[in-house]
């Protein structure tokens, strides 16, 4: 690849530890190395060494994070490294999912359930569109990424190239578009959707918020327009363009018709098998159920739980791996990688990052036995046939087996980096002066109105005394005021969700701004829990362990671990450091582990800590260096990917409410209306609905006026005090 492909903007250079570890891992890589670690302590920039590392070795990148919150901080943290890149943003698109299971033990059948975000599923097909058009990408990614998601050469084959002057008619367009999962509309259009307009179609593509326009005169393309959905603002008129299928697991006519009638002969063995063995009852579910799904697929397509199919239409053979977006990197590489252009085949064309390793290693690992004992269940009792369970994760061996050249970054790597690095790459000193920081152990508990703690007496300089000590809340609350006082924030992390919100409830009862997050709040409104934390809006977060990896909150000063000897998982030696890592972003950072009892874990994460603040004090010191609490933009990632419709919305309620200073609501509803009827009119669905949605939110806040005021409503409309 060119060295122009992938440029790196920062007003920053590599400092500290960085230029170390960065010349080190490039030398690596280049040199063939197969397994590398970066070990950073926390705020030590770490994706600042993994971007500098990218853009010397000019690969396309894939980065795994464990979660769909720490991706999106990643994503948007590249994304403003490489601006002029493709950085994309690809993790499972359920906001919620309840997977199809079977309990024989209680015969309950539970039917899959899902919520899908369309932004996060457009998103999804903008990384593996991505991927087939360009060299210069990055995508990060959540562990789904290992889940079967339909083959890129059939995904690539389909997709519709539309050229200004090129031979096509209205119909012919409208037929392919069917052809690759699209639907028509006569209303709003949205991703994956197309209107026929006279001799005109309107589509959105999967991947895109803005909208085609494709005229149509004599039987070919006359015009191609891209155009905002919402305002209608002409942006360009484009010479060509590429619409790619809505759906990942696509395939053509011709393989559909093959993959039904192997579908038909699979299900007609099964049903010998099942009744040979007089499970009379499984095959007649199977029969039902399978049935159904291939007169769908005759019919439209599509079904239903397509992916369980997937085999079939794949043509792989029984327990082959399936398609990933592992396969969107290597089709990249054999497209645009240095070995195509020499005629051979890509091995190791990219680059993989597995961020917080020693988190997302043990996820990776896990997911293929998971899902193949709940598929073995629903196939045993007759919920799908035995091809069911080729639509999985990959195996940790088959992922090990695609993923080339691997980066492992965490400050805690566990012993499978340490046993299959060449090399690590240490970076313990911050470019900002930082060091980890003070460490203090105090007591769970009272003990008698009164305790002693050995580390709480020692620090306060009073090794005789007895103190009155209300225990591990109450003194979290009492150093959480101090940190509040001063500006900064605090959080305290629990071993329980329920005691999560417990405490938030606990602290809010006296009147201290306070929230949780933990796992059952959805992906988006946990970055928005996260961005207003940091604005300020409140002081204290409390969570379990969402709180560990990845999470850059300069903000917090103090953090409490209660119940921190409650040896396990959250309390190992790894979640320790981990905890103790986010208040390392402060110049004032401190953290007290409050355990009545010195275990092992906090035995060495203490040790492991101290030793690399003796480090950093030590560098301070040599080279004059003051820490500084790191200063980064308060951004709401949900910018990135939260609905525009909604966010437009948003910014016209700002200006109506400034307008309604000066003119009554009645009229500028009367207005909004007009504007609302214009559009559908002209057919614009899209703008009738932003007002629509715009004249809804003016009347509820209306409404709560006439609670407060007492103003009336007058023939639909709310008046007097407007």
């Amino acid at each position: 690849m060119p060295a122009s492909k992938f440029k790196l903007r920062s007003t920053f250079k590599p400092a500290g530890d960085q230029p170390a570890a960065i010349a080190k891992l490039v030398e690596g890589l280049q040199r063939g190395e197969r397994f590398q670690t970066l070990l950073g302590v926390t705020g030590s920039g770490k994706t600042f060494t993994v971007a500098n590392t990218i853009a010397n070795l000019q690969r396309p990148t894939l980065v795994i994070a464990h979660n769909k919150t720490l991706a999106a901080q990643l994503a948007q943290e590249y994304r403003e490294f490489f601006p002029d890149n493709a950085v994309h943003y690809f993790v499972s698109y359920y906001d919620f999912y309840q997977p199809e299971a079977y309990m024989p033990i209680t015969d309950t059948y539970i039917e899959k359930e899902a919520q899908i975000n369309e932004e996060i599923e457009r998103l999804r097909h903008a990384s593996t569109e991505a991927l087939l058009t360009r060299p210069d990408v990055i995508i990060v990614a959540s562990v789904s990424c290992i889940y079967g998601l339909g083959s890129p050469e059939e995904y690539e084959k389909v997709n519709r190239r539309i050229a200004k002057g090129m031979p096509l008619s209205r119909g012919d367009l409208i037929r392919s578009l069917i052809g690759i999962h699209y639907g028509r509309t006569t209303a709003d259009l949205s991703p994956g959707v197309f209107r026929a307009l006279g001799d005109t179609v309107e589509v959105q593509p999967q991947s895109e918020r803005s909208l085609y326009r494709i005229e149509f005169a004599g039987g070919a393309v006359e015009r191609i327009q891209k155009i905002d959905p919402v305002s209608r603002k002409l942006l360009e008129e484009p010479e060509q363009i590429f619409i790619f299928p809505a759906r990942h697991f696509i395939t053509p006519e011709g393989e559909r018709a093959r993959a039904v009638q192997t579908i038909k002969d699979e299900l007609r063995e099964r049903l010998q098998e099942l009744e040979k063995g007089g499970r009379l009852l499984e095959a007649e579910r199977l029969k039902r159920r399978t049935r159904y799904d291939l007169a769908m697929l005759r019919e439209v397509g599509y079904c239903s739980g397509i992916e369980n199919y997937s085999r079939h239409f794949s043509g792989k053979l029984p327990g082959e791996p399936p398609d990933t977006l592992l396969s969107y990197f290597h089709k990249n590489a054999e497209m645009f990688g240095e070995e195509s252009k020499r005629g051979k085949k890509a091995e190791t064309g990219f680059l993989t990052v597995i961020d917080e390793s020693h988190v997302t290693i043990p996820q990776l690992r896990g997911m293929y036995a998971g899902d193949r004992a709940r598929k073995e269940t629903l196939i045993a009792h007759g919920f799908r046939l035995p091809s069911a369970k080729d639509n999985r994760p990959l195996t940790f061996s088959e992922f090990e087996a695609r993923v080339g050249q691997v980066l492992f970054t965490s400050a805690t790597p566990s012993e499978y980096e340490h046993t299959h690095s060449s090399q690590i790459a240490e970076q313990v000193i911050r470019p900002t002066g930082l060091v980890d920081p003070e460490l203090l152990v105090r007591p769970i508990q009272t003990v008698g109105g009164n305790v002693v703690g050995s580390d709480f007496v020692k620090k306060n300089g009073r090794a005789s005394a007895r103190y009155q000590y209300g225990g591990q809340i109450q003194d979290f609350i009492a150093e959480a005021e101090k940190v509040i006082k001063k500006g900064h924030r605090a959080i305290a992390t629990t071993l329980t969700k329920k005691m999560a919100e417990d405490l938030s409830t606990f602290l809010k009862e006296r009147n201290i701004k306070a929230e949780y997050l933990h796992s059952d709040i959805k992906t988006l409104d946990r970055i928005t829990i996260l961005t207003n934390f940091r604005k300020g809006e409140f002081d204290i977060l409390v969570g379990v362990n969402l709180l560990r990896e990845g999470l850059d909150l300069p903000e917090v000063a103090f953090i409490g671990i209660l119940d921190a000897d409650k040896e396990g998982f959250l309390r190992s030696e790894t979640s320790l450091i981990q905890i103790i890592g986010r208040a390392a972003r402060n110049a004032a950072g401190r953290v007290i582990l409050y355990a009545d009892t010195m275990t092992g874990s906090i035995d060495r994460a203490m040790r492991e800590t101290n030793r690399r603040r003796s480090i950093q004090l030590a560098y301070n010191k040599k080279h004059g260096i003051t820490p500084k609490t790191i200063v980064k933009k308060i951004r709401d990632i949900t910018e990135t990917i939260g609905r525009e419709h909604e966010r437009t919305v948003a910014r016209l309620l700002e200006i109506d409410r400034e307008a309604l200073k000066h003119k009554k609501l009645p009229q500028v509803l009367k207005e909004k209306h007009i504007q609302m009827n214009a559009a559908v009119k002209i057919l614009d669905f899209e703008t009738a609905a932003i007002l629509r949605d715009e004249v809804n939110e003016l009347q509820k806040e209306a409404m709560i006026s006439e609670k407060v005021h007492g103003t009336k409503l007058v023939d639909g409309h709310y008046g007097k005090s407007w």
